[in-house]
């Protein structure tokens, strides 16, 4: 080409003619054939200057191709190439010119008379007097606001709903008692100390001490699904000091108020009168310190009677107390505080724990509570085990960032080199920064509102999806990052169980009970209480009571009998009767409101397993019919009551593994300890045996969740001694809990054992499945749970997240740094087994030896943490994404799963019985475990590999026409000067080429179906082969190669005027760009049809406009079509011949299963 086009400067008008000459003799394609195109009055045009293409002339002139001669051309009439072509060229002519006369008509200028002062007499509308120097209009603008606006729209959308939420939940109004009796407070204005009152189904605001309650038994029931995930009440116990005050009177709140002034206290009640009635109501003084002997809070509350005030405010009467309450904890499941009043003789001290406490975010079941406020903001337990939510930023975003950084340097360069090139001449900087503006394009601008536009839609088709209904994304901004998971941790209650226990075994040592022969329970049962009924109305020695029975059956039935009014007994399931309807609610009016059938009862506990329990002692005959503090109720199947007095509580705890009660029974005095707990923890305090840990073995295997059930017989002497130094071990401020369990360790010697029960959990709906075609995916599932370690195994195996041949290697309890040394050298030693670990031990191994747990645990298959707080559960997530720089994702349903959620780099909320906390704070909200398989594998899959193909393809639609920009200013001196201006550069980046590049988010390389039916095809994925550094030089390549040869192949075939080279080229380059999009989608959607056509459309009607930029005459003829298609074929064939081969020789793994 250098050769054919003399490249001189212009240096007058003779010399341009003579050289304008040369140059179209020059570059016509022979020197004898004569030319096709003409100059039609040369001499009348001499204004009209050829291209300047000396290096001279663009520093003289920085005029681009607007000063590019336009010059008329003739057509010479050719008898049957007229005939053939003329007609079709002179319609199409008219056409355009007509339309372009339409569109672009220019302003007459006309000669006007002009009135003196009377602008309004002027026949026709002049301009504005105003100077307008600007390059640029408000429309230059909107493609980068665009960019930004969509960007800063979706997150302001996103923060705003954040915001109400908030603003909602802060604003809810609560019954605050002040010196003026109840005042309505927002959540928000809520501070330490204030006594406030919770209605039934109402949230507690704060971490709160229970006071009172409305409810005769002195406890309530509340709702902790939003805080530990989950879905069973808890039983929460008044303090009994303020549980147990009477009812006073005004003289007697007097003379309360005189005992106060003489204990040094200066009190001034507020007394006035109201509706007749004289009310002395509350006086509070509180003051809030740290942890030490001082009180943490000091309140005192004087009585008042108003007889519109609910009773639980008339009982309430003056006294000086105070709480003395531990420093702000991250342990939901631990409190120590004391309780104390002054104000009696000798001084009550009352301890307080869990079961005293109520915390934020818990909502109350039952009855209206009052409470003192301990903790309040950021310093309560759900806060604290809450971590603060982070802007997410998908991985396919940062790598494209990369590539976007390395598209940068690339621009620098290339500006560099045509500066070295030209040879620094003159003001070189200033040519660096034009021809860094020339080939800006290498940077994709347009890449952000592409890929924005496309998460959009792969949202809308993620929700639109029948297959997994109900589902909403929350986060637009991450939906690839559902196809680069390598890491999935699960919650285990609500998630991959329904959280409903169903009774299936019941094993007696030397025989056991299924479900198909509960029935002989149920006669044992019966005869046994028979025979118990008549050993009691005829008063005979249990010796003397003979029966037709055999002596073995005898002994089988006691024994069946001992095993079930066991169960009955020991556990904190409390029956609750709903209230009739048209009840008033009252509290003085339930037991007259209530319905005490047996089809209105119900059952509430903290443990599913406890209701499974009863309830199947009732299928079997023995009923629990009634429960207070200090008594329980059961019924036999004559319908006889058998109460027992309960003299003592113990709880589950996640150190003793286990839980007791002491009862007596009231008709025979007899005091029994009863325990239930794990295996490994009964199995050193029940009489010697040979069956427990094998049956114990087989049940686990079976997927049973097993108690062991024992009991010890006690004297009154012996309770009497254990009582008083209990007492004496909870009063304890330093140490209660060691002393406590020192005491009770006393009573845990040499008990019976009775029996070993096995209860199921149901799982969640095709769990099973789900989670195989997760494993084959190639997705590493841990289970991260609050719950104990034996019931996490027990799912862990029964969901087949751990297959029944493998090993299993339990983490045993560590403290210290050497045991957590040596257990972690124990575990190292096995090869291909799951682990199962406590929140304990994992703590301790963290601390001391961090990256040698987390390098050995992410090689394991599975892994099982138990008794995991919120905290925890965030901290594993994170030292996950830390250690292994593996894309992680976190899936929930509870408010404890919160934290985990929003530390992953992709979080699964799952809609259910425990609430929409984890939905709302999550990323994907699901309905069903089983959606989370269709929703990774497939759209998930889809996602990333359409969003690599847009990005990639945004970046090659860049680098092709910078390409040609590099081509053009080489061959002319390495001119700074634009190949394309105006509308053709703003056009190609939007309607031209727009919608069938956008319409690559409907590509999908197999059906959902057959991803579904081969979930190996998402393994490919993780290791981000889509979009990588390989790819992106095969596309750079691409460019290069395509850039080249529409733009040698344009200046070659132009024959008389540089401005078809502008036509040819153009044309040839968004022919080629809709020829690419098609060369890359693998499934045709009749969208992409649409977005070819239509924007081919665009380009065919716009050529009319574009007369400033194009030789319409010249773009109406054959040669410029074959030219163009030429070219095209040229840029575009050979790159469909190498697709094809290597279909054939090397083809991917998905055109396998569609071939």
């Amino acid at each position: 080409m250098a050769d054919r086009i003399p490249l001189r400067p212009v240096r007058g008008a003779a010399a341009a003619d003579r050289k304008r000459a040369a140059y179209y003799r020059a570059a016509g394609p022979g020197a004898t054939r004569p030319t096709r195109y003409q100059l039609e009055d040369e001499s009348a045009h001499l204004d009209e200057m050829p291209l300047m293409m000396s290096e001279e002339g663009f520093e003289n002139d920085e005029s681009d191709y607007h000063s590019l001669p336009r010059a008329r051309i003739t057509q010479r009439t050719r008898g049957l190439e007229w005939f053939v072509c003329g007609g079709w060229k002179f319609l199409c002519t008219s056409c355009c010119d007509w339309l372009i006369n339409v569109c672009q008509r220019k302003r007459e200028l006309r000669a006007r008379t002009v009135w003196l002062g009377h602008p309004e007499k002027c026949e026709e509308k002049h301009p504005r007097n105003s100077i307008k120097n600007q390059k640029y209009n408000v429309f230059t603008f909107i493609p980068g606001g665009f960019v930004l606006a969509v960007t800063i729209t979706r997150e302001a959308v996103d923060e705003f709903r954040r915001f109400q939420r908030d603003k909602e939940v802060n604003s809810q109004l609560y019954s605050k008692l002040t010196v003026r009796g109840k005042v309505q407070v927002k959540s928000s204005d809520i501070q330490v100390g204030d006594l406030i009152i919770v209605e039934k189904n109402q949230r507690v605001p704060s971490d709160m001490v229970f006071l009172r309650t409305s409810e005769k038994a002195g406890s309530c029931f509340i709702r902790t699904d939003q805080l530990d995930g989950e879905t069973d009440w808890k039983l929460k116990v008044a303090v009994s000091c303020t549980q147990r005050l009477p009812a006073l009177g005004y003289y007697q709140a007097e003379m309360a108020d005189a005992a106060l002034n003489r204990s040094g206290e200066t009190i001034h009640p507020c007394i006035f009168q109201s509706s007749g009635t004289v009310s002395l109501l509350a006086s509070c003084v509180m003051t809030a310190v740290g942890f030490s002997s001082v009180p943490l809070l000091r309140f005192m509350m004087s009585a008042h009677k108003v007889e519109e005030n609910p009773p639980s405010l008339l009982d309430l009467f003056s006294i000086n107390a105070y709480v003395h309450a531990q420093k702000p904890l991250l342990d939901i499941h631990s409190f120590e505080g004391t309780f104390t009043r002054e104000d009696s003789d000798p001084p009550i001290h009352e301890s307080l724990s869990i079961e005293n406490t109520l915390w934020a975010s818990t909502i109350v079941a039952s009855g209206t509570v009052i409470g003192v406020v301990i903790y309040t903001g950021k310093e309560t337990r759900s806060v604290m085990n809450t971590s603060n939510p982070q802007n997410k930023v998908g991985l396919l975003d940062l790598e494209l960032n990369q590539l976007t950084k390395a598209l940068f340097l690339a621009l620098v360069a290339l500006s560099v080199v045509m500066v070295t090139l030209q040879g620094f001449v003159g003001p070189w900087y200033r040519n660096l920064f034009r021809f860094l503006l020339l080939f800006s394009y290498i940077i994709p601008i347009s890449l952000r509102v592409n890929l924005d536009m496309g998460k959009a839609a792969y949202g809308w088709l993620i929700m639109a999806d029948g297959s997994i209904p109900g589902t909403v994304v929350r986060t637009s901004t991450i939906p690839e990052e559902l196809g680069r998971l390598v890491y999935l941790l699960t919650d285990k209650t609500g998630t991959l169980t329904q959280n409903e226990m169903v009774f299936k075994r019941l094993h007696l040592g030397t025989v056991s009970y299924g479900m198909d022969t509960m029935d002989e329970i149920q006669s044992h049962v019966r005869d046994s209480c028979s025979q118990l009924h008549y050993q009691a109305t005829t008063s005979t020695p249990p010796r003397k009571a003979q029966s037709s029975a055999p002596k073995v059956k005898k002994s089988v039935s006691s024994r069946v009998h001992e095993a079930v009014k066991a169960i009955a007994l020991c556990h904190n399931v409390t029956p609750v009767y709903e209230p009739r309807a048209g009840g008033t609610g009252e509290a003085e009016h339930a037991e007259v409101d209530q319905d005490f059938s047996d089809e209105n009862r119900t059952y509430q506990a903290a443990s599913p397993d406890e209701v499974a329990l009863v309830q199947w002692t009732e299928s079997v005959g023995l009923t629990l019919v009634n429960r207070d503090l200090t008594s329980m109720q059961l019924r036999t199947p004559s319908g006889q009551i058998l109460t027992y007095s309960v003299l003592q509580t113990f709880p589950f705890t996640s150190e003793s593994k286990r839980m007791g009660v002491i009862v007596r029974d009231e008709s025979t005095a007899e005091i029994t300890f009863y325990m239930k707990g794990a295996d490994v923890a009964m199995s050193t305090i029940v009489q010697y045996n040979d069956w427990l840990e094998e049956e114990c073995g087989n049940m686990a295997r079976e997927g049973l969740r097993t108690l062991v059930v024992a009991k010890r017989t006690l004297t009154e002497e012996q309770y009497q001694d254990f009582e008083s130094r209990h007492a004496q071990a909870r009063l304890s401020v330093h140490d209660r809990a060691l002393k406590v369990a020192a005491v009770l360790e006393s009573l845990e010697r040499d008990m019976q054992l009775l029996c070993v029960t096995g209860v199921e959990d149901r799982l969640q709906e095709h769990v099973r499945p789900t989670l195989e075609t997760l494993r084959n995916a190639g997705i590493k599932i841990w289970m991260l749970t609050g719950d104990k370690l034996e019931t996490a195994t027990c799912i862990a195996k029964s969901s087949h997240l751990v297959s029944r041949t493998q090993d299993i290697h339990v983490f045993r309890p560590v403290t210290s740094r050497g045991e957590a040394h040596l257990e972690l050298n124990a575990f190292r030693r096995k090869h291909d087994c799951a682990l199962v670990i406590s929140g304990d031990s994992l703590e301790v191994c963290l601390r001391y030896y961090e990256h040698e747990l987390v390098e050995l645990a992410c090689q394991c298959p599975a892994v099982v943490c138990c008794r995991c707080s919120p905290t925890q559960k965030a901290r594993i997530v994170k030292l996950l994404r830390q250690h292994t720089h593996r894309r992680t994702c976190a899936i929930g349903d509870g408010g404890n799963d919160v934290s985990m959620i929003q530390a992953a780099d992709c979080g699964i909320g799952i809609e259910g019985k425990e609430g929409k906390a984890a939905s709302l704070a999550a990323d994907f909200s699901i309905q069903r475990f089983e959606h989370v398989g269709r929703l990774l594998v497939v759209h998930g899959r889809s996602s990333y590999k359409r969003s690599a193909a847009l990005g990639q393809f945004v970046m090659h639609r860049g680098l092709v026409i910078s390409t040609m920009q590099a081509v053009f200013s080489s061959i002319f001196y390495f001119a700074s000067v634009p190949l394309y201006q105006g509308f053709l550069m703003v056009g190609y980046a939007t309607v031209y080429t727009m919608f069938p590049v956008f319409s690559l988010v409907l590509d999908q390389d197999v059906k959902p179906e057959m991803a579904m039916l081969y979930p190996e095809l998402y393994k490919d994925l993780t290791k981000g082969r889509s979009l990588s550094f390989k790819t992106f030089f095969i596309w750079v390549l691409i460019s290069i190669y395509q850039g080249g040869i529409l733009m040698f192949g344009a200046l070659v075939l132009f024959e008389s005027e540089f401005v078809h080279v502008v036509a040819i080229s153009f044309t040839a380059l968004v022919l080629t760009e809709l020829l690419m999009v098609a060369l890359t989608v693998r499934t045709w959607h009749w969208l992409m049809v649409v977005a070819e056509f239509l924007s081919l459309g665009c380009y065919v009607a716009s050529l009319a406009f574009l007369n400033e930029y194009f030789d319409v005459a010249f773009i109406t003829t054959v040669t410029f079509l074959w030219k163009v298609s030429a070219i095209t074929v040229v840029s575009c064939l050979p790159l469909y011949v190498l697709k094809y081969l290597k279909r054939k020789l090397s083809p991917p793994s998905y055109s396998k299963l569609t071939s």
